[in-house]
């Protein structure tokens, strides 16, 4: 079997997981479980169906990072809600949803699956830079289609996209994305940059959409090569052109925001996610006996321990 890097977006799993899993299985205390066991549920399927030999959860330590903040003041503001009293804006998490992380992070823990994150970043940092250091191919499991730009056929590199939601996942690959958008996966970060989005709190570049943000790469290249050709007036209507050059100090900073990191210092899994030792295949059941985990924890181990040759 060829090894393969599973790469997480955590949050985005287990979002979908709490808005997907009816909460009616609660633990005994009565703490509801849903997004736990919606998102054990998940990696099991994902497990079975991409058969990984390598998968880290990547986790945002930080949501909203403050130097992404302080270059665009606007970035997930929609996210964010004013507690007064309370000290610092606090990401939106529904409560019962806020509770379950904990037990998140265990249950991954209890099945061998290693959380990554790195201070003052997001998941998709985490995600950029072991997917660009990765000497094997990698799946990046998401709903975030910012995550397109790391795309690259010619490294293995593809995302399966769950936006759509666990029954419809789509492999995302170069093709797709040039079939879909215009833009090579490379294109990707410039193509957001300028057509802005409104989930993340970037406005864009005012008049620009996608169709004309992907006729714009095609014919220049880069964002670099976008702006050089608006300030010497070429390739490009009037119209265009007054757009681009009246977005200049928009330009200066959002390529920083929209670009994934991939210079972290951490560095992806050597060993293989590796088949449970007695002593933890009895600490995951007694885990999933605590908390009500039940079927789904099993159904993880199960997954896991088929793709370990068990």
């Amino acid at each position: 079997m060829s090894d393969k890097l599973m790469l997480l977006d955590t949050a985005s799993l287990y979002f979908r997981a709490f808005y997907g899993v009816p909460d009616k299985v609660k633990a005994p205390d009565g703490t509801s479980v849903n997004a736990a066991r919606g998102l054990l549920d998940i990696i099991a399927k994902l497990v079975t169906l991409y058969e990984p030999t390598h998968i880290v959860a990547c986790w945002d330590d930080d949501w909203r990072p403050q130097w992404r903040v302080d270059l665009i003041p606007s970035y997930k503001t929609h996210r964010v809600v004013e507690v007064i009293d309370a000290g610092p804006d606090i990401e939106e998490v529904p409560d019962p949803l806020e509770a379950q992380l904990p037990l998140i992070r265990e249950s991954l823990a209890a099945i061998g699956i290693p959380i990554i994150g790195v201070a003052a970043h997001e998941a998709d940092d985490v995600i950029g830079t072991l997917a660009t250091r990765s000497t094997m191919p990698v799946d990046i499991v998401t709903g975030d289609r910012d995550l397109f730009q790391l795309i690259d056929d010619s490294r293995g590199i593809r995302v399966i996209y769950t936006a759509k939601g666990m029954s419809n996942l789509a492999v995302v690959t170069d093709e797709t994305v040039v079939a879909k958008y215009g833009v090579l996966p490379a294109q990707y970060a410039d193509f957001a940059t300028m057509r802005g989005d409104a989930s993340d709190g970037l406005p864009g570049v005012a008049g620009v959409g996608e169709k004309t943000a992907a006729t714009l790469l095609q014919a220049h290249g880069d964002l670099d090569g976008i702006r050089s050709a608006a300030a010497a007036g070429e390739g490009m209507s009037a119209g265009v052109q007054a757009k681009i050059l009246a977005a200049s100090a928009y330009l200066d900073v959002a390529p920083t925001v929209v670009e994934v990191a991939r210079g972290l210092d951490i560095t992806p899994p050597a060993d293989p996610v590796t088949a449970l030792d007695t002593a933890s295949a009895d600490a995951a059941t007694a885990l999933a006996e605590q908390w009500n985990l039940g079927s789904s924890m099993q159904r993880a181990i199960a997954a896991l321990n088929i793709q370990r040759g068990l």
